[in-house]
């Protein structure tokens, strides 16, 4: 164990930040998968082995991100984001289909399924930090710097919003984020979410009128928000908010204790979408606060990082997927308080997944890739500055360093 903290580089407290929420999704998804394992005829401890190796595989990738010098993802992001735009439109016409949206792509030969919108939030991430590194220079400009950094991320989101419209505005918002970050105009900044919101509005007319697309289910999530009795209106997002609702007042401040739910067996998703109104269940308001401290706690981390970076390509990259992650727990948290509409987003690094947690680990191994340049960096300025304010030798020690050193031969007595 003391070899392998020795081998790993870079930021420790999001090291430890991963490690703890990696252990806080064992603990709820072993206590809130009990029912969906009898559902699936499966041992009790089948989806907790599951989880285990898929954090386990996670932390691998993780190492192994890190290790590799931040730079050479400048010359990858190109690449990335040119593969996953054509995902996205395979993904949109002949992905698999749950819940009337097609999210998701099946491999055919190893049988995984992931979402293709998993690998387009890191694959624009980091194209968006490389032109945004590389337009510094003439980024006030609305024709040389601000149209070549949107044109990326009005892509992306026009192909997942169809089918993942959370997701979408989700990416919009960080961007927006990052663009101000990146010194981008702040009126540029306010035409695009101008022009986001006329592109939803847009979209949900053009799929209401044609039946393609998700517009009864966007409209009867709004409904359910707000409270309609609307009949004819299925009720089941209603009854997520509800169930969630009961579970985190049967947790109040301390909660009832691992394993001591007694919403898991009502709740849908508990594993998942819902696993935070779980875990305050169990952990109650205390436990609650910490999680939300963790993500908060990476975040900081991310943004000194940020700071510290001296290269700009760097820094965006480093503050943009981590705004990303953070931002997408903090919605998962607003939802299962009911504070937004009932959307597919789920907890980062704590609820069960496969694919998704494998994307976000690649994501902060980027993450502490550049903290580890920055470390480096860092102490050689250090190693150099302290050399050259050692006090200079006296001349007597340096013609006595200077002069060889003879040495008597030595003569064997008999």
């Amino acid at each position: 164990m003391k070899k392998i903290f020795q081998k790993t580089k870079g930021d420790q407290v999001i090291w430890a930040v991963v490690l703890i929420l990696s252990f806080i999704s064992l603990l709820a998804v072993y206590s809130s998968t009990g029912t969906l394992a009898y559902r699936m005829d499966k041992n009790a401890s089948y989806y907790l082995v599951k989880q285990l190796l898929v954090l386990g595989l996670g932390l691998m990738i993780i190492y192994w991100v890190h290790k590799v010098n931040y730079t050479k993802f400048a010359k990858i992001a190109v690449l990335l984001y040119m593969i996953s735009l054509p995902l996205l439109v395979y993904t949109l016409f002949f992905g698999a289909k749950i819940n009337e949206g097609s999210r998701w792509i099946k491999l055919p030969v190893i049988n995984l399924t992931f979402q293709s919108s998993d690998l387009a939030k890191l694959a624009l991430f980091m194209f968006l930090a490389r032109l945004l590194s590389m337009k510094q220079g003439v980024i006030k400009d609305f024709k040389k710097g601000f149209i070549p950094v949107l044109v990326p991320v009005g892509l992306t989101c026009i192909l997942i919003a169809p089918a993942n419209l959370s997701t979408a505005l989700m990416l919009g918002l960080t961007c927006c984020i990052l663009f101000f970050i990146g010194r981008v105009d702040v009126k540029h900044i306010a035409l695009l979410a101008f022009g986001g919101l006329i592109g939803v509005i847009l979209l949900f007319t053009i799929s209401k009128a044609t039946g393609f697309g998700r517009a009864a289910t966007w409209e009867k999530r709004i409904e359910d928000f707000v409270g309609s009795d609307k009949d004819g209106v299925e009720k089941e997002d209603v009854y997520q908010v509800l169930q969630a609702k009961i579970a985190i007042a049967n947790g109040g401040v301390t909660g009832m204790g691992p394993g001591n739910s007694m919403q898991r067996n009502y709740l849908p998703e508990a594993y998942s979408d819902f696993i935070f109104s779980s875990i305050i269940e169990e952990y109650g308001l205390i436990g609650a606060a910490v999680l939300i401290c963790l993500y908060l706690l990476f975040l900081w981390r991310s943004i000194l990082i940020f700071r510290r970076c001296p290269y700009a390509f760097g820094a965006f990259l480093a503050v943009g997927l981590s705004i990303t992650l953070v931002f997408q727990a903090m919605l998962n948290m607003a939802v299962n308080v009911h504070l937004v509409p009932v959307t597919g987003l789920t907890l980062p690094l704590v609820s069960m997944g496969g694919s998704s947690i494998w994307f976000t680990s690649i994501a902060i191994g980027v993450v502490l890739s550049v903290s580890r340049y920055v470390d480096e960096n860092e102490g050689k300025i250090k190693a150099e500055k302290a050399i050259a304010e050692e006090p200079a030798e006296n001349e007597e020690e340096k013609e006595a360093a200077a002069k060889p050193r003879t040495r008597k031969p030595k003569v064997a007595v008999s």
